[in-house]
Parts: structure tokens; sequence; C-alpha cells
């Protein structure tokens, strides 16, 4: 800063601000002498040549930052390696401000640093390095957007790193999710990279710069299977959302993130995504150094190093199998009461009860928790109040793996209730106040149209309104999906739905319903086929089921488990059915498993706790019978 620089700025003659300076001032107004003054001290103007020693070393090293590291440990690195130097570092900020940042300048030129370190405000910023350059003080630039000999975190590196280690698990459909700032577009450049070294395509629809629930579509439609991001809060935020749709990471897509050193509390609080660390604690450390040798004069230093190690791959694996059938659930959910008694109630008796719990149920909600622990991706269509008790639902809903995207809520009306009374032989009854569930309308349906397009099978029952099931019934044979129909609480079924249908599961009590002109099993079967019906299967409680399609009729023994509680029986079986199925089982291997399934949801209280998930089940059918699994992929 010169004495034209000051003149300029105070809108005066080089002879007048000479006049103010040396104090020769008398023929000059108040107003001028205080404006040229003001100007003088802001920016620390004195006559270079006769107050500065260019030969003499004063041990400051200056450092020049512009707010974004001095909240982290870079900072921290460069004081520390100074001091330990013998070098007296001194701090300005330019907090973001070009004329803050030249008073500052001026303010280190006058306390004669012996060099400098500079994070520029921004490119225009750089033409003031003259006023360095005049008085050969040393400079090192830091964060300087890509300016020749600036200096930078390997934000590059680290997104080619993350994104090769992707590539690497097969991955091809990877997003990139940056936040603002320096790092941006260091972190898109290395993501590009990798890609083109990999021969996949970039596309700018991929790099993400702001999240919200619409992230979750991406992952349940196979548009992307692993993530990248340039900061940890960044994938929190990722993280948190793609739970609320049940999809979990590693199984359901992969994320990868940098975390720098002082992103410590983020990690204490998630602890989970794998990350890379970038150490700014010794890249502050590197910088100092650099200048140091400058300011020596030297040989230059050998460039940053930062060594790439994931910190842990709890969020890396491989891609779900792009296309990967998932189960559909479009069905009912309550609160389920249970009352325990030593029998059932019946006409004119009172009846005591020993105990009650109560847990989410509904067959739309066994159905989906049955088939995700059985190892599948799955949505559920359902509607549940706005009470507490539906918080409890959503919750237990994520906690099973099951996608919410398809629940809505109704403002006016509570979650659908049911009270299950169990008698110490495990038989049980059921009653039913549908609540919210009567409120999943074919509009509704309509609306989620979209959650049929990737599945395989559709699960439905008709423990919602009818008209509901055959809006869901005509768009999942419109897309291709099997339906399983399991008609619950439903006399009549209409011909319309009934042709639809690939596998209609009713009960003994439920057959009767829908057939009550005819006398024996294999009659009503008959008839149901004769309808429209691919497969019917009749589950039989204690008798095993009876299956009648045009191929095959037969009748299969229930498995061996002690009963204690008979409630869900039908969903674990189902469940399983759906979900053997999908593996590539025969119809009829897809049974025996589904009998034994069922068989471990009477052996146990409850529905949920009840429903076996795909080792245990797995584990006891390869003791008792390995050949079932062996068409299973």
């Amino acid at each position: 800063m010169n004495i034209k620089d000051i003149a300029n700025l105070a809108g005066v003659s080089v002879s007048t601000v000479s006049k103010i300076v040396n104090k020769k001032d008398q023929s000059i107004s108040k107003e001028t002498r205080e404006r040229v003054l003001k100007i003088v001290h802001e920016y620390n103007y004195t006559p270079y040549s006769s107050s500065i020693n260019k030969a003499a070393s004063t041990g400051i090293i200056g450092v020049l930052i512009n707010s974004t590291i001095s909240a982290d440990s870079m900072l921290n690195g460069i004081i520390n390696e100074a001091q330990r130097k013998g070098y007296s570092p001194l701090i300005l900020n330019s907090c973001g401000d070009l004329d803050q940042e030249l008073k500052n300048m001026t303010s280190l030129i006058t306390k004669q640093v012996d060099g400098i370190i500079w994070e520029p405000v921004n490119k225009e910023s750089l033409k003031n390095r003259t006023h360095f350059n005049s008085l050969d003080i040393p400079v090192v630039l830091v964060g300087g957007e890509g300016q020749a000999n600036s200096l930078e975190l390997p934000y590059k590196l680290a997104a080619y790193f993350l994104t090769k280690q992707l590539i690497d698990k097969k991955h091809t459909k990877i997003a990139c999710i940056v936040g603002e700032g320096q790092r941006r577009n260091a972190f898109i450049e290395g993501y590009k990279h990798a890609l083109f070294d990999s021969n996949l395509k970039f596309q700018e629809s991929m790099v993400l710069s702001s999240l919200d629930e619409t992230i979750n579509d991406f992952i349940i439609g196979g548009q992307t299977t692993g993530f990248i991001s340039s900061h940890l809060y960044k994938s929190i935020e990722l993280y948190n959302l793609a739970i609320q749709s049940g999809l979990k990471s590693p199984k359901d897509y992969s994320l990868l993130s940098i975390q720098n050193d002082y992103d410590s509390s983020l990690v204490t609080d998630q602890g989970t995504i794998s990350t890379v660390t970038i150490n700014n604690s010794n890249f502050g450390t590197y910088i100092c150094n650099v200048l140091i040798s400058s300011i020596a004069g030297a040989d230059p230093i050998k460039p940053y190093e930062e060594q790439m190690v994931l910190d842990n791959t709890n969020t890396l694996g491989f891609p779900d199998e792009g296309g990967k059938p998932k189960i559909l659930v479009v069905g009912s959910i309550n609160m389920d009461t249970y009352l325990y008694s030593p029998q059932l109630p019946h006409n004119g008796a009172t009846n005591f009860i020993s105990s009650f719990t109560k847990h989410p149920g509904g067959k739309g909600f066994n159905q989906a928790v049955g088939t995700a622990k059985l190892g599948h991706r799955v949505r559920l269509i359902g509607c549940l109040g706005s009470d507490m008790e539906s918080n409890s639902i959503f919750q237990d809903l994520e906690k099973n793996g099951v996608s919410t995207i398809g629940i809505t809520r109704s403002s006016d009306t509570e979650t659908g209730q049911a009270y299950i009374f169990v008698e110490s032989s495990g038989d049980s009854m059921i009653s039913v106040l549908p609540g919210a569930n009567a409120d999943l309308s074919p509009q509704k349906i309509e609306q989620q149209t979209g959650l049929f397009s990737d599945a395989k099978f559709c699960l439905i029952q008709t423990e919602i309104p009818v008209k509901t099931v055959e809006k869901a019934c005509s768009i999942a044979k419109n897309e291709g999906l099997s339906i399983i129909l399991k008609p619950s609480a439903s006399k009549i079924i209409s011909d319309t739905i009934l042709k639809q249908i690939d596998y209609l599961i009713p009960n003994e009590d439920e057959l009767l319903e829908l057939c009550p002109q005819f006398s024996s099993i294999e009659q009503k079967a008959d008839f149901l086929l004769s309808k429209g019906v691919k497969n019917v299967i009749v589950t039989l409680g204690k008798k095993g089921c009876y299956l009648k399609n045009a191929e095959v009729e037969r009748f299969f023994p229930a498995s061996e488990f002690a009963a204690v509680d008979s409630t869900g029986a039908s969903d674990a079986f189902i469940s399983a059915l759906a979900s053997y199925l999908l593996r590539g089982c025969s119809l009829v291997s897809a049974i025996q498993i589904a009998t034994i399934a069922a068989g471990f949801s009477v052996s146990r209280d409850g529905v949920i706790h009840s429903l076996a998930d795909r080792v245990t089940l797995e584990s006891y059918i390869a003791k008792k019978d390995p050949k079932l699994l062996l068409s299973s992929h």
C-alpha cells in the first residue's frame, strides 16, 4: 500500500496525503484530514522506504486466513509447527471481505513479517499480491481455487479413491454428494477422473448438492447404488433419510465419505459410515514448512502426501443386484392387543384374562416384516392414524427393514386396532377396529403406482376396503406382478378380483365364507379355479394345508411344533411362500418351507417375534430336510 493507493482511496491528491502524513496540513480542511487519516490507519500505511528493513528477520510469519481454516485443526498445525521452528505466527482473518483483506495485508507488511501463508478471499484478491512481491516477502497460497502453486488439501485424490472403492465393488451407478466451499470443485474433479479411468460415463444429474426424502426413490428405483460424499455431515444426513424408508447400508446402498480430523463429534454421534480421514493438522504442518523453506531459500520440499485408507467398511458392499425382485405388500396395519385366558370367550359366560400385551400387527404389517426378516427388500402400502401408536408402528417397520415410503397417515382417524384372544391351547380369535385402514382408498393406491414398477410379488389382504383391493390387483397385474391374496375378513370377493389372483390362500373358515354352496374342500377349490384363480392353497391349521391348481392336487402335513399361539401363522406361511418362490423354489418346495415357517410361528407368543428370520429357518431346514433348499438361490 503506497501513498498513491491511499490518495485514490481517499479521493484526494498525493500531495494532500503527503501533507497530512507529515503534519503540514494547516491549509487542509478538518473533514479531509480525518478522512485521509482514517484510511491511513485502517491500511497501516507508513513510508515503506523508511520503515521496512528488508535484510532483518523479525521471526514473525503472517497467517492471513479467510474464515474457513480458522475453525479446524489446520490452523493449529500451522501454529504448532511455526512455534516449534522458532517463529511467532501473526494471524489475521479476512472473513470473506476484500477490503478487510487488503487492510490485513498492509498490517502484515508493516509488522515486517518474514513470510506469509495466505488463503485468498477469491481470485480477485490475487491482484494484490504485488504488495508482497514488491518487498520480496515469500508467500504460500492455500486453497487458491486451482491457482498455480496454491496448496490444497487432497480432496481430488480422496474423491478418486472413494469412487474407485465403489467401482472395485462392482458399482456402476455412483452419485456424488457435495457441499459448498473450496473442496467442491476438487472433489467433483476426482470423482469424474475415477469414472473416466473406469470407462464410466459422468452424468451431471448424479452430482447432488442438496438432499431430501426423494433420495430414497433413487435408491429404491435402482438409479444409484452407491454414494461418495465430500462432507461427513452430508453423509449422516443421507444415512438418516434412508433409514426413514427402511433402507439400510450396505444392504440397500453403499455410502463412502470424507471425514476431516476435526469431525470427531460427528463420528461419535454415528460411528457407522465408511470414511477416509483427511488430516488437516498434518496439512497445516506441511504448509508451514513450505513457507519456512522458502524464507530460508532452501530447495522446495516434496509435495504433500496423504495415505488414502478407509477407516472402516461398515457401509461399503456390493450393489444390490440391480433390478433385484422386490416384494410389495398392500394391507392393514394395526396395534394388536393380545388377551390371554384359559379359554376363548363364548356366549353367556364371563371370561377372565390372565395377562395382556400390545404389539404392532395387522396382516399387511405382519407379512411385510415376515418377508423382510427372510432377506427381501419389502415395501408396505398402508395407512396409519396420527396418534402416538402410529409412531411406534412406524419405528418397528423401519427397525425390521421395511420401506415405509408407501405409508400414509390419516389426520382424523386413529390407527387400526385388533383385539386378539388367545387360549392356552394356542387357538385364537380376533376382533378388528379398522380405523385408518378404512382410509386406504383406491386413490391412494393410484398415487403409489410407482412402487409396483420393480416388484415381483404383491401380497394383498382383504382387511382393507374391497375397492382398494381391486385397484391394487389391477395395478399389480398391469405391472406383471404375481399376486398372493389372503381373503381375511371378507365374505365376498368379486370375479374381477379372483381372475387376477395367482395364489389365493384362505383358511377353512374363509373358504367356507367364499364358497358356502359346496361341501368338500376339493369342490370349493375347483370353483375358485373356475373363476380364474391360478392356485388355491387352503391352510388347515394342525392338519397342514391343501394345494390345488391345473396340474397338482396335494395335501401337505403340518410341521412338528408345539402350538402356543396360532395368531399370525398364516402371515408366516404367506411370507415364506412368497420369499422362496422369489428365490426360485418350486411351488411344492415353497409350500413345504412355508409350512415349517408357520410351525415356528405357532410355537411362540405373538406374531412379530415369532416370525422366523432366514438364518433360523434355513438352519432348521438344513438339519431336517436339506434338499428343500437346493432349488433356492
